[in-house]
């Protein structure tokens, strides 16, 4: 299919059997060919300005116009041609600074050189796109955030994850690629089904999925209360019982086809009178027969394969709640654009003790609300509540510096970690307790005084 990326388009085809890293020239009808290294001409004596404060950017700087450079494309001209004649045909060129120049050649090459290099994803490289892109579909997460929830929550080989996300599938293949395959991850999900956009992009193997569970967010409260159940889909796959009311079906007709065989008469005379008009309409009814046949067993395949699928839903539902009852897993991952406080109420439930969690949300009202609830609930030690701040810079020879735009925020983090949870010890003991220690230190006090 034709992609579509940074006002090019071409097919990738081509790009097929190549190493990742291999950079590609788009021709004309929009196909890919492997870029021939090309040592550019290094002029010994390079003439360039000591400052730009004199040169004023009016637009009558470059004597090309529009209708100049498109004749050029018509001509078959490449665009490493295009630029060299841009700068020729600048007055402002060579009084710009080395530094200018080289941005302003950079410029033109990246607007008329079709050069394309294809790169493995990444998380690191995904995230940056979708957050320069797209920020609104993955919860304005920004990557270097993204880089502390999978540091924060432990994520390894082996470990078995819940993850709660409604960031296309960005955090979801985050963790299954710092996991490489090993381990299992319960995708927990609000709606209809999961949405794996940016997981797809990734371009795992096959051997990635098979560990990979996901369970509707409307069943987490009947699953701990035990009243969980998937009565609702079919229970074992109903194609056997399709498959012979089917071959009934073809039998009887082939009786009915051969009875009205054997009772035909056998006068060859009679039926030589009007055999083109009956041979008109015996086409016509079979016609009309296979045309019905065939919309009937479409039909049935289409029955069988909505059972099929139904039926492994609930087998994949069944293996994912077994998954979490057993409440051992080794770390939640939160980031959702859902109120985190009853999410992770309830999903803390499933976490083993002494194991991390990380809940990921844009703005810090909705976390110091979570915040006070874990501490009135207990369970958890070491909560933190943290933002990254970020600043880009530029690093190059003689002209390293911050970059003049920068990200306003990236979020907020409430970490912390699971501990045993002591039922038998009421919440009533807990607060005599806290009111002992308070009146101890004010009793000092008060006796220092009286000294």
């Amino acid at each position: 299919r034709k992609i579509i990326f940074e006002k090019q388009w071409f097919y990738l085809d081509n790009a097929i059997g190549h190493i990742y890293g291999t950079t590609f020239e788009v021709t004309s009808g929009g196909n890919l060919q492997p870029k021939q290294e090309v040592e550019e001409a290094t002029t010994e004596t390079k003439e360039a300005g000591t400052d730009n404060r004199n040169i004023v950017d009016d637009g009558k700087s470059q004597k090309l116009t529009h209708d100049d450079i498109k004749a050029l494309k018509d001509k078959g001209i490449k665009g490493q041609e295009i630029v060299q004649q841009l700068i020729e045909n600048s007055t402002t060129f060579r009084d710009k600074t080395e530094f200018a120049q080289d941005k302003y050649i950079k410029k033109k090459k990246k607007k008329y050189e079709a050069v394309i290099t294809i790169v493995k994803p990444s998380t690191r490289i995904l995230s940056t796109m979708y957050y320069a892109r797209e920020p609104g579909k993955i919860n304005h997460l920004r990557y270097d955030t993204l880089a502390q929830m999978l540091t924060l929550g432990n994520i390894r080989a082996g470990n078995k994850m819940i993850v709660m996300e409604t960031c296309a599938g960005l955090l979801l293949g985050a963790v299954m690629e710092r996991m490489g395959g090993y381990g299992s991850i319960i995708q927990m999900y609000p709606g209809g089904g999961p949405v794996r956009a940016a997981t797809s992009c990734f371009g795992f193997p096959k051997h990635f999925f098979d560990n990979l569970h996901e369970f509707p967010l409307s069943k987490v409260d009947s699953l701990l209360s035990g009243t969980f159940s998937t009565e609702s889909l079919p229970s074992e796959p109903e194609g056997n019982t399709l498959m012979e009311e089917e071959s009934n079906g073809l039998t009887d007709e082939k009786q009915t086809s051969l009875q009205e065989t054997e009772d035909e008469p056998t006068i060859e005379a009679a039926m030589e009178i009007n055999q083109t008009e009956e041979q008109e309409t015996m086409d016509i009814n079979t016609e009309d027969v296979e045309f019905k046949e065939n919309k009937e067993k479409e039909n049935k395949e289409n029955v069988r394969e909505k059972q099929r699928k139904q039926w492994e839903r609930r087998k994949k539902l069944i293996e994912a709640a077994a998954l979490l009852r057993e409440k051992n897993a080794d770390g939640l991952i939160v980031a959702s654009k859902f109120h985190p406080t009853p999410l992770l109420l309830s999903l803390l439930e499933f976490v083993a003790p002494s194991r991390p969690f990380v809940v990921y949300c844009q703005y810090k009202e909705p976390l110091l609300e979570c915040y006070t609830k874990l501490r009135e609930r207990g369970g958890v030690i070491n909560l933190k509540l943290s933002e990254t701040w970020l600043r880009n810079y530029q690093v190059l020879p003689d002209r390293s510096h911050p970059k003049l735009t920068m990200s306003g925020g990236g979020g907020y983090l409430l970490s912390g970690i699971t501990v045993v949870l002591d039922k038998g010890k009421s919440d009533s003991s807990n607060s005599e307790e806290m009111k002992m220690e308070e009146p101890s230190s004010k009793r000092c006090k008060v006796q220092d005084l009286h000294c």
